[in-house]
């Protein structure tokens, strides 16, 4: 799909040609003028809709909503090279570390990205009963609309709380007038009627959107949202706007997907690498995802190229990548680096942001029954360069062993020994310093890098992705159920749904049946007394590990706090509570409000 619509946030942009007759006057002729009533008519209202799409991608894939959606979780933590923001602030470093103030440039992005987009939502609302289309094509363009609005602000709430429904003209309604006022008091009003906005607009998309998304594109469906609504109502059975039944409505939504699989077009992949893989993209798994036209960075609206941050481009493509360029060959020979040259595939080491010890050590502690660690990340590299006895494009240069003693093995023990292999083996313990010094505190330089957005058709390895990005799939569906469960108190019915999940984690290709029974054998549920909430946390980390929604997985849920403290300690002697369980409002929209007490809508503890 191509959303390339940015003037239309222009609304009410005047266009006049202008020309010149033979007696030298000037005659003014509108030849196109853009006003409010353009989303009125059909073409309009399906322009306003593509807008509204094209709009995801500030907040799926580029490097601001990565970073506040990841970092500083118990999953990942900055890199070597946090991003420098305005005034000379690490922004990255300090949503790790959480020194962060309303300053932070990172939290802009979600905050800045909305808001206009939900204006938008609103006009093609109120504008549709006069758009001169049938009404089965009205109510599924409107469904469209009302799960973008509710997804728009559910991102929001998830790290703001409470946030305005009136931009300046009544809850819900189309603003085209300045205003400086804020609507987000009081905080407890606000929410409940946040949450209940989300929900009823994903009820509405339940009922009108298409059974199935088209096979090669991302355009939304049923399945999407049942599985954002289930979403919703687990968010909101954790908050203090809970209602009665919320996890039962969660269990209920979620169950609607998993059970129907055929109707809505959908299947979980048989292998979890394949989830991600580059030229997969539109597989059965993934029920929406934010898209993109591969390595078309004009109608993707992505700007420079070689830029990172602040456009539209998947910047996760490079912001996860450890940097393999400074590998030495083995024995620690400087002369010899066999992939110091960038490649299409591995990106750009920009070491935004790398792993903690916690999540490769613990939560991928079983690397050879489960197959969701090298399903995730890159494990292996090819030279790129000839010299020093490699050759490029053909041998393997570096590997990043499974475990201490995989690479102890591979390496001979002693290092002065004869080596059993002749490229460089990483042992887990190396992690960090290869390439630099071996100081934890300032040195974060090679590691596991993500492999879930490689992406092979970029022009050049330092530009921004351009695959899509996943939103929904159809594994977080199982887990989002099983959750309910969970909450909803039948927790027996959540063990065959995270055993499902289990037992793809056991498949690889190559394996007979009786191979993966085997493994899955290790690794499936025995008891319904091993369903936690901590679990399933840590499930959720197996399936959708830098998926930016760890940060807000962990606060909505009143475990962040704890995980970080136990498992993140760039962060934990900084996080605080009630604080940190919510992002702060940016300094940039307090100083917009004409309000001269601005701290009453600030979060607590900013």
């Amino acid at each position: 799909m191509q959303h390339n619509h940015k003037w239309l946030t222009l609304f009410l942009a005047g266009i006049l040609l202008v020309a010149a007759g033979c007696q030298k006057k000037l005659a003014e002729h509108p030849f196109t003028v853009f006003t409010p009533d353009y989303f009125k008519t059909a073409s309009g209202f399906q322009s306003g809709i593509n807008s509204l799409y094209s709009g995801m991608r500030f907040l799926y894939g580029p490097e601001g909503a990565v970073g506040i959606g990841s970092v500083g979780t118990d999953e990942w933590t900055f890199g070597e090279q946090p991003r420098t923001g305005a005034g000379g602030t690490q922004d990255y470093l300090t949503l790790g570390n959480y020194t962060l103030d309303n300053g932070n440039g990172a939290i802009l992005t979600p905050w800045n990205r909305s808001f206009n987009n939900i204006n938008l939502a609103n006009a093609l609302v109120e504008f549709a009963p006069v758009v001169p289309i049938s009404e089965t094509e009205k109510n599924t363009g409107l469904g469209e609309v009302r799960f973008l609005r509710g997804l728009y602000y559910l991102n929001l709430v998830q790290y703001f709380g409470a946030v305005p429904l009136d931009l300046g003209s009544g809850d819900l309604k189309f603003n085209q007038k300045s205003f400086q006022g804020f609507n987000r008091l009081p905080l407890a009003e606000v929410l409940v009627k946040d949450y209940q906005t989300i929900i009823d607009d994903l009820e509405f998309a339940t009922r009108n959107l298409p059974d199935q998304r088209p096979a090669n594109a991302f355009k939304l469906s049923k399945a999407a949202a049942f599985h954002l609504l289930a979403k919703a109502y687990i968010h909101r059975g954790y908050s203090a706007a809970k209602q009665p039944g919320d996890f039962t409505k969660a269990y209920t939504a979620a169950m609607e997907v998993i059970n129907n699989q055929s109707k809505y077009g959908v299947a979980l992949q048989q292998n979890y690498a394949m989830v991600h893989k580059a030229g997969n993209d539109y597989n059965s798994e993934i029920l929406y995802s934010v898209e993109r036209l591969p390595g078309n960075f004009i109608v993707n609206e992505v700007g420079t190229p070689n830029s990172i941050g602040g456009g539209k481009g998947v910047d996760a493509a490079n912001d996860f990548c450890g940097d393999y360029t400074a590998v030495p060959a083995p024995l620690n020979s400087s002369s010899t680096r066999p992939v110091s040259t960038r490649t299409l595939v591995y990106g750009r080491p920009i070491r935004r942001f790398c792993p903690t010890p916690w999540l490769y050590n613990v939560a991928f502690a079983d690397k050879f029954n489960d197959s969701r660690y090298e399903g995730s990340f890159r494990t292996t590299y090819i030279t790129s360069v000839t010299g020093g006895g490699f050759t490029a494009s053909v041998d393997t240069a570096i590997v990043l062993a499974l475990t201490n003693r995989i690479a102890d093995s591979l390496n001979g023990i002693s290092p002065a020994g004869p080596r059993l292999k002749p490229y460089r083996v990483i042992a887990p313990r190396e992690f960090y310093f290869i390439g630099g010094t071996v100081d934890p505190a300032v040195t974060r330089n090679m590691y596991p890098s993500l492999s879930k957005y490689e992406d092979s058709a970029k022009l050049d390895p330092n530009n921004e992705g351009t695959r899509p990005f996943p939103v929904c799939k159809l594994g977080e569906t199982y887990l989002l159920a099983a959750e309910a469960a969970l909450a909803d108190g039948h927790p027996a019915d959540a063990l065959p749904l995270i055993n499902t999940l289990k037992l793809r984690a056991a498949f690889r290709p190559g394996l007979t049946t009786t191979q993966i029974m085997d493994r899955y054998d290790v690794i499936k549920l025995i008891s319904v007394s091993q369903i936690t909430l901590d679990f399933i946390l840590e499930e959720r980390t197996r399936e959708l590990c830098g998926e930016s929604s760890r940060w807000p997985d962990l606060a909505v849920r009143g475990k962040l706090l704890a995980r970080v403290q136990l498992y993140n300690t760039d962060a934990a002697s900084n996080i605080k509570p009630q604080k940190h369980e919510l992002r702060p409002i940016p300094l940039s929209q307090l100083n917009a409000i004409s309000d001269p007490d601005k701290t009453k809508y600030q979060n607590p503890g900013y």
